[in-house]
This record gives structure tokens, sequence and C-alpha cells, in this order.
């Protein structure tokens, strides 16, 4: 069975970071994700869990940079970063802040496998709704290392080997650092850490609902 499909009821998110309300309350941007790791030898599942995340405060940032005009943007969310920079304990890492701007020791970042539209039972669709699946899977040599932090970007370049990080560092976060020309961090998350191995296969299934 498919990550996907075994994640396809759409859960409960977390209401943080940027909350976009409407008078009923009807409308608020939520996240979570989905982390499966397997031996890529024998499909044996190595870790398997499922966390909220946070939005971040230049998702909103985002979100008006692509309503004023979305040209003025390559890419929308475009790739999933994973790193070991996580402060706190090994096994607790302290509660990720909303500020962020950028993973704080990132080893990695690849472009998604797939991205499904489901409706509110968790089924996919092929016609738009407001929940968005992104999945992604890093292969045995890839994002080998004790990762402890994952992050969605709008990055400027479409190959990862390029990177234009926000030049500030949490928990810095000045507001008139022009993002234009930066790589913007939309979510963020820490976990107790993964040491992923060159012989597993680890998959992320990253979900947003607006």
């Amino acid at each position: 069975m498919r990550l996907n499909e075994r994640y396809g009821i759409a859960g409960s998110g977390i209401n943080v970071g940027m909350d976009v309300t409407h008078r009923d309350g009807g409308l608020r941007v939520q996240g979570e994700l989905f982390i499966r790791m397997v031996d890529a030898a024998t499909g044996a599942v190595l870790h398997d869990e499922h966390r909220k995340n946070i939005i971040t405060l230049d998702a909103g940032i985002l979100v008006a940079i692509l309503c004023r005009n979305p040209a003025n943007r390559p890419n929308g969310i475009n790739m999933l970063a994973v790193g070991t920079g996580a402060t706190g304990a090994i096994l607790s890492p302290n509660a990720p802040d909303n500020r962020q701007r950028k993973l704080n020791a990132e080893i990695a970042r690849k472009g998604f496998s797939s991205t499904v539209f489901r409706d509110g039972t968790g089924a996919a669709v092929a016609y738009p709704t407001n929940i968005v699946d992104f999945t992604c899977t890093y292969g045995e040599a890839e994002a080998v290392g004790p990762i402890n932090e994952m992050g969605l970007l709008a990055t400027i370049s479409s190959n990862p080997a390029v990177q234009n990080p926000n030049p500030n560092t949490f928990p810095t976060r000045d507001t008139t650092v022009d993002v234009s020309t930066l790589d913007i961090l939309v979510n963020y998350v820490c976990v107790s850490v993964i040491s992923k191995p060159s012989t597993a296969v680890l998959t992320i299934v990253w979900r947003i609902t607006f």
C-alpha cells in the first residue's frame, strides 16, 4: 500500500502561524505531515509518524506576492527540505516557531514526486479543492543523516543544488528584507531524530488544508 493511500483520510489540522478566517470561522490554513521510512531491500517499516506543523509568517508574504502578481515568483511551493539543525533535546526538540525563515542546518532538498488534491473525505480527486498533498521521496543515497527538521519551500530556482536562503537566522526576522529573489519557507516542523541510513527510503506526505 502506498503512503498516499494509507493516509487518504483527511485529518484535523492545527491552526497556527498564518491564520485567515472568515466571519464564521470557516477558513483556516492547516498543516500536517505523514512520515514513513522503509528498508529499501526488505520494505520493512523503520519509522512511521504523523505530525502537525506550523505555517510560517513568511507564508503570508508568499500568498500576498502571488495574489498581487503570480509572475513575480517563478514557483509556488515546489520543494521539501530536511535538515539536522532543530534546537533542544534530541528526543524532544524545541517547538517550531512561525518566525522561522529557513532550516537551521539543511542537508537536502528535493522536488515532489506527486501533488494531489483531496476532497473532504480524504479521497484523491482530479479537480481543485482546498486540500493538497505534497509528496517527496528521498532514495537510499539521499538525505542520509540524523534528520530532525523539515520544511516546505517556494524556491527561486527549480534546481535543488541552487539555494537562495533568507539571510535571517532564527530568531532574527527582519521584515524589511526583500524576499523577491529568495527562497521562502512556508511550513516548518521539528521532529525527534530520524536516523536515515543509506539503505532506507524516506517518504514524506505534507498536507495543507486552506
